[in-house]
């Protein structure tokens, strides 16, 4: 008896099968500006675009064609907005009717709490999206044009919707000096501005765009997941930016662009305004948990969650405080919420740890180092202290199996793994142990 696929099966396939697609088309002749890209590159880009992460084995701006580039950033705004989202996007657009299943897989895709007005929420997000991307690129415009000419139309473009998705791809690389991201606009205010705004948005959640939308300035309104995330977003954009000046930016020229540019793009968009391979061993350990983290759910970001974060340190608080139960902004949160919350805590540190170790010991590369690459691809944040394009094919495919965890999320690829939910009425005796 066949198995029939699930909403979480539907995703992963979904996104599986777009990066395949997405390799194929960036092996053609015409998409690179030399020789056709072999499929290991090909491979990788497509990964890395799809799981909005950044890291690259080819410089985006030198090594790939405009064909390449515009295929890049197809595969980076269908992974932004998720590819079940675009599917429904273009089925509602052509008039087709959504079946209840497709609603089902739509909700878990979306990370919204209840299937009723799943497919207005749709049309919210791709319209917001769009909207947001153009205002984005039009006043990145001035800047682009001001150092690139025309061509910095296609670069405004590229770089708002990158930003947006929380991507990091940069089209400002050379064959001299590849990999620069936008180091060169440190010191541009406007640049520093857009970029950073587009990215926090990106991050913030399709939910919390929601709520924003249908109740402005009072927050008392909002679900108590928006409340979290705007309150957690804060916390870690502000308090590591002041750590990030005091360690490494203190008394530099722009030394509070570059800390405040670093905080907010860490947590999984993958621009660089700084020189990270000079920061100091506490900025980047730092820059690694930020990347751990990562976005919000339902975003376009990935990463643990800003939501999983602020769980598991509201439940250190009470288990302090000696409460039995983890509070929020007058609500109560479940206790299959903590634990999962700990599940996944444990399951991304236990990957990133074994990652980095499993490639520090194939290529020979100091361990911190690596754990800053494998940081950056569960996290698909796609910042690097550029040893990715030099790595062997066992270390790429643990980096792309990485960065495809990271987009899918834990949960989704362990429940679609897993049968159903433990039904069993009988439990084990209880024994108390000693923790801490």
């Amino acid at each position: 008896m066949k198995k029939r696929l699930n909403s979480f099966h539907i995703i992963i396939l979904s996104f599986a099968g777009v990066i395949l697609l997405g390799a194929l088309l960036l092996m053609l002749p015409f998409a690179s500006t030399g020789a056709p890209a072999p499929f290991s590159d090909a491979l990788f880009t497509a990964t890395s675009a799809v799981c909005v992460t950044g890291l690259v084995v080819r410089d985006t701006g030198s090594a790939w064609a405009p064909f390449g580039q515009a295929v890049i950033l197809l595969l980076i705004q269908i992974g932004g907005l998720g590819v079940v989202t675009v599917a429904a996007s273009f089925a509602m657009a052509a008039g087709r009717k959504i079946s209840l299943r497709q609603r089902s897989t739509m909700l878990e895709a979306m990370s919204a709490p209840t299937l009723g007005g799943i497919l207005k929420l749709a049309g919210f997000i791709v319209r917001g999206t769009l909207l947001v991307e153009g205002i984005g690129a039009a006043l990145l415009l001035p800047s682009m044009l001001k150092t690139h000419g025309l061509r910095g139309i296609w670069l405004a473009v590229f770089h708002a919707i990158s930003a947006f998705c929380n991507a990091g791809f940069d089209l400002l690389g050379t064959a001299d000096a590849p990999f620069v991201s936008l180091t060169g606009f440190s010191g541009d205010w406007a640049v520093n501005l857009v970029v950073m705004a587009l990215i926090i948005v990106g991050g913030l959640g399709f939910l919390t765009w929601d709520d924003i939308r249908a109740h402005g300035v009072h927050l008392k309104r909002y679900r108590l997941q928006s409340k979290i995330i705007l309150a957690t977003s804060a916390l870690l954009i502000v308090i590591p930016a002041a750590v990030l000046y005091g360690s490494d930016f203190a008394g530099q020229k722009d030394g509070i662009w570059l800390a405040l540019f670093q905080s907010v793009t860490t947590r999984t968009a993958g621009f660089n305004t700084a020189d990270l391979a000079a920061m100091s061993g506490a900025g980047r350990m730092i820059m690694i948990g930020l990347m751990l983290i990562g976005g919000s759910p339902g975003s376009t970001a990935g990463g643990l969650k800003t939501t999983t974060f602020a769980v598991l340190l509201l439940s250190a608080v009470s288990s302090l405080h000696r409460r039995k139960e983890v509070h929020a902004f007058g609500r109560r949160i479940e206790t299959d919420i903590v634990r999962s919350a700990a599940a996944l805590l444990m399951l991304y540190l236990g990957i990133a740890c074994g990652g980095a170790i499993a490639i520090s010991l194939i290529e020979g590369l100091p361990i911190g180092t690596c754990l800053f690459e494998t940081a950056s691809a569960i996290g698909t944040v796609g910042l690097t202290l550029g040893i990715t394009p030099a790595l062997g094919t066992v270390s790429r495919v643990i980096l792309m199996a990485m960065m495809f965890f990271g987009r899918i999320g834990g949960l989704t690829l362990f429940y679609a793994a897993s049968s159903a939910a433990d039904a069993r009425i009988a439990r084990f005796p209880q024994e108390k142990i000693t923790v801490g």
